[in-house]
């Protein structure tokens, strides 16, 4: 089962109405209810709060309709703490104020009820439906489902979860839209000229791949998108402390972001040429991992002075950005769980964007705000490219400063970058709280705000009806 399954068209006449309320309307809305009603209301205190939700009954005493106050800045989220307070059945929202979105609330109400329980016995979700539109449904079950993709992977551990099953995952996206997949495994990164992916990844005992997912009409703007996935992350040499390492199995976020929004444009037949590369690696230690202060040679030909193997996201994202380009993309997305230092900029729950097109990552920000998918830009400072300097390299993978390192990081992979619009997420991918419709746990952070970018940018404008003469 799928959470898509919380939202149904069926018949509407015998779902439960829910009432969605804004705090400053529900003096006005009670005294225009019955007195039995009203006296329900003062009876159970419902003052019209905030989250506040009240099941008003009938006179056979079952739910005749529900009460939810909702918060009008929050409007994805404005119904997501409702599910969990409702006895499994069937509902249907009621005369929406114009100041929230139906369909917003609809895609939070569904989120609100994802669990991950692939591993309990007994976890088959009781879900309480929503009645949506059957054009609306349209448009939130791509979404839903790509957004659960998302979610799924990172949860899942990585002793089920390699680079062989990562890497089948995209397989099977290909299979399900008929793309083509091409895989570089092992040594043949070596013979095709991936050598900084294999130098990462050589380590463990799975071997280290890159798979490359093509879709669409080679005619159409070239779409490009990249995501590290390094499947656990001890650290290398450099190993993690244990608290540092509990999380490591989220840190190929970055690839399943990718093939979220890969799945969103192959779903909505986007009018794309799309490139979909997923490096697929464990940061392992063994006596072949590779070491501090080891050279690597990149696809570029930009040789890498080891500074930290922690850092080793960039460098599997380095030969892949450059194989990303060698394409000419119109426009070259990647993102990656690729520091630390992002969450001390902005925190957990905004995807920082780095972008050579500082007016489109703006756009960005805005379609962020619209769809309370919160995208920060962030800039790409020139002058800290010197303290990736290397004695005996063309370029280090960490910075000589211990400040701005999340800049450094995209300053890194802008190296390998020569496109006019490349834009780089550093996302957490993860919840670290709980709140309604985002259970702690991974997380697709930025992913329905590239994609509103990528609509406006490349979907074919919808015709002009012509008006009849009069």
């Amino acid at each position: 089962m799928s959470i898509v399954d919380a939202l149904v068209t069926d018949d509407r006449d015998t779902f439960v109405p829910i009432v969605a309320l804004l705090s400053q309307d529900f003096v006005s809305w009670r005294e225009e209810q019955s007195s039995s009603v009203q006296q329900w209301l003062a009876h159970n205190h419902f003052s019209g709060e905030s989250k506040q939700i009240l099941m008003v009954p009938d006179a056979t005493g079952q739910i005749d309709f529900v009460v939810a106050v909702v918060d009008p800045d929050q409007s994805v989220w404005a119904l997501a703490h409702v599910p969990a307070l409702l006895p499994p059945g069937d509902y249907i929202l009621d005369d929406v104020t114009d100041s929230l979105d139906s369909q917003h609330m609809a895609l939070g109400w569904a989120l609100a009820q994802y669990h991950f329980g692939y591993y309990q016995q007994n976890a088959a979700p009781s879900y309480r439906h929503l009645w949506v539109s059957d054009s609306d449904l349209t448009v939130l079950a791509p979404m839903l489902t790509a957004i659960s993709l998302v979610r799924d992977l990172i949860n899942t551990p990585a002793n089920d979860l390699g680079p062989a099953q990562l890497t089948q995952s995209v397989k099977d996206l290909a299979s399900n839209f008929s793309g083509t997949c091409q895989e570089w495994v092992g040594e043949q990164l070596l013979q095709d000229n991936f050598p900084a992916i294999y130098a990462v990844g050589k380590a463990s005992e799975q071997a280290p791949r890159l798979v490359e997912l093509t879709w669409g009409d080679p005619k159409h703007p070239r779409v490009s998108l990249v995501g590290k996935g390094v499947c656990f992350d001890s650290g290398g040499l450099n190993i993690k402390p244990s608290n540092g390492m509990v999380l490591m199995k989220k840190d190929m976020g970055g690839a399943a972001h990718a093939l979220g929004l890969a799945y969103l444009i192959m779903a909505h037949q986007l009018p794309v040429r799309l490139q979909l590369l997923i490096p697929a690696v464990e940061n392992a230690i063994a006596g072949n991992a590779y070491r501090p202060g080891d050279v690597l040679a990149t696809r570029k030909g930009v040789s890498v002075e080891v500074g930290d193997t922690d850092a080793e996201g960039r460098l599997i994202l380095s030969d892949v950005l450059t194989k990303a380009c060698e394409n000419k993309p119109s426009v070259l997305i990647d993102f990656a769980t690729l520091t630390g230092a992002a969450r001390v900029a902005v925190g957990t729950e905004v995807a920082p964007c780095f972008a050579t097109d500082l007016d489109a990552a703006w756009k960005i920000q805005a379609h962020s705000a619209t769809c309370y998918d919160p995208v920060w830009p962030m800039p790409l400072y020139a002058p800290y490219r010197d303290l990736l300097n290397s004695k005996i390299a063309d370029i280090r993978n960490i910075s000589s400063a211990p400040y701005g390192g999340a800049i450094t990081a995209a300053l890194f992979l802008q190296a390998f970058v020569d496109v006019p619009r490349w834009f780089h997420f550093d996302v957490m991918a993860w919840n670290t709280r709980a709140l309604p419709g985002r259970p702690e746990g991974g997380e697709a952070i930025g992913l329905r705000a590239v994609w509103h970018y990528l609509q406006s940018e490349f979907a074919k404008p919808k015709p002009r009806r012509r008006r009849k003469a009069e």
